[in-house]
């Protein structure tokens, strides 16, 4: 495994992000349709949040509870705006940081997926699951 290798290697650059005109249920529908579970929030290039499949589980209280259930999750999800989900005090990484530097941050903060950001531009997003992925191919 090489000690110096960069995030740049492993993230993914290829972005789902939503704006604060978008609504929580087109944001359900990016997650749904691309198999994510964290969008970053932007206004133009910059990143002001995170969004995860998790904050939407969160404020939707209905579990699987009969027919009715996406009449109720949409109700909810009309109630509330993405800027009231997200996460608005976000930690990043820069591209240049090295794999294990932010696997550290991950694990301290007990993260599931951080921002790359270079000079305050979005370029990324990383993952526990892109961590995961290239430990895999290590061995």
């Amino acid at each position: 495994m090489k000690r110096r290798e960069l995030v740049s290697k492993i993230m993914s650059t290829d972005l789902i992000t939503v704006n604060l005109s978008n609504n929580l249920v087109e944001a359900e529908k990016l997650f749904t349709e691309n198999s994510i579970r964290h969008i970053p929030v932007v206004s133009g290039d910059d990143i002001i949040g995170m969004l995860s499949l998790t904050d939407l589980l969160r404020v939707s209280f209905v579990d699987a509870y009969g027919n009715d259930e996406r009449d109720v999750d949409t109700a909810v999800y009309n109630m509330l705006s993405i800027e009231q989900v997200m996460v608005k005090n976000i930690v990043s990484v820069s591209s240049t940081q090295t794999i294990k530097e932010v696997a550290e941050v991950l694990a301290k903060n007990e993260f599931h997926a951080l921002p790359v950001v270079d000079n305050t531009k979005l370029v990324g997003i990383v993952t526990t699951t892109d961590l995961l992925n290239y430990l895999l191919e290590q061995y």
